[in-house]
């Protein structure tokens, strides 16, 4: 072996050694190097779970929640009913004729405004006036001689009976006469009240007997209206009750008073029908028309009164929520009377409470709040 083989020799053992020497502690770093990457990796993954979750639940835990809260104060309450009714006529008629005849005479033009008393139609009644005539000569002849009869009954030349019997006839003579100017009275036809004549469906000429229909005589100043309302209310609604209402086709509001209630409940609708009178001067209630009517029962000066949607059904009542010291709380109230947008509270509010009436959904008792708006 030569100088120089033994000195690659010597150099080879020498790096075995040496390598064998610092070995563990290589690795121990290389495994530290890969459990702080493993942890920066980690970190990393938390960090940006953490990013996405506090970017779902939204604004910070605690922030306060903005409502709109009404004042409260005492106002007037008018506690009513509403309901629906018709329109109807004053006076309303079907003119006709008591007797069968010929027309002669039409003294009216559709839609006119007649008086009462005034003539409007006329059928012929030259048999009738034929048949007076010959009754009233037959009257002179018996007034004569029930006046010679009466004489003779003086001088006792005759009995008491003869001259009552001519008596008789003279009476009978007069009934008759009566009953046949009757009969000529029906002849003419003249209007029961002041009314406007409507449309007529005969012609002068026309043969009309009594069911015959000639026209329609109509008295809408004051104008009526029939309504009813639920048998609950029997006890309060009473004859002078003030009603407001308003037509189909028209918003101006009028006023009426009830003057007749119906004495009994009806049995399959549960209501009782009542009737109003309103003044109707400008013929503007047209009998037939469709109201809404409200009927006011009683009116309170003190009533405290809030939106509906201020108010939460629970299953033992009802809630509202009010602010104080910018903090919510619940409060169990008792309602009363309902309109189609407010509602009545007869306990559990008092005069000055914040009521929250927006936001109600997001606000829950003790949690703070922002005043955005007060009414």
């Amino acid at each position: 072996m030569n100088k120089f083989t033994k000195r690659i020799l010597t150099f080879a053992i020498i790096l075995v050694v040496v390598s064998m020497a610092f070995y563990p502690k290589l690795k121990s770093l290389r495994n530290e190097e890969s459990a702080g990457s493993n942890a920066r990796a980690e970190s990393k993954d938390v960090a940006g779970t953490l990013t996405k979750t506090v970017s779902q639940t939204g604004p910070a835990v605690g922030a306060a929640t903005p409502v709109e809260v009404m004042v409260i104060k005492a106002n007037i309450l008018n506690e009513k009913i509403l309901t629906t009714g018709t329109i109807i006529p004053n006076e309303e008629v079907d003119v006709r004729s008591e007797i069968a005849g010929r027309v002669t005479g039409i003294y009216f033009r559709e839609g006119d405004y007649v008086q009462q008393g005034a003539v409007l139609l006329r059928i012929n009644d030259a048999d009738l006036q034929a048949q007076l005539q010959k009754l009233n000569y037959n009257k002179k002849l018996a007034e004569d001689n029930e006046a010679r009869q009466k004489r003779l009954l003086e001088k006792e030349a005759i009995s008491r009976q003869e001259y009552e019997i001519s008596q008789t006839n003279l009476n009978s003579i007069m009934a008759d006469i009566e009953n046949l100017k009757a009969q000529i009275a029906k002849t003419v036809l003249r209007a029961p009240f002041n009314g406007t004549i409507g449309l007529r469906y005969i012609s002068n000429g026309s043969y009309i007997s009594p069911t015959s229909r000639i026209a329609t005589l109509t008295n809408t100043n004051p104008a009526k209206l029939d309504f009813s309302i639920p048998a609950k209310y029997a006890s309060v609604v009473r004859k002078g009750s003030r009603i407001q209402f308003i037509v189909e086709g028209s918003d101006d509001p009028h006023t009426g008073t009830v003057y007749a209630v119906e004495p009994k409940v009806d049995p399959n609708t549960r209501t009782m029908l009542l009737r109003a009178v309103s003044p109707n001067p400008n013929q503007m209630l047209v009998p037939g028309a469709f109201a809404r009517i409200e009927l006011v029962l009683n009116a309170r000066s003190n009533a405290i009164v809030v939106p509906t949607e201020a108010v939460v059904p629970e299953v033992t009542g009802q809630k509202v929520f009010v602010v104080r010291n910018h903090k919510v709380e619940s409060v169990a109230v008792e309602i009363g009377t309902r309109t189609d947008r407010n509602v009545e509270i007869r306990k559990g509010l008092q005069q000055g409470d914040s009521l929250i009436t927006s936001g109600i959904q997001m606000v829950k008792p003790g949690s703070e709040v922002a005043i955005k708006n007060i009414l």
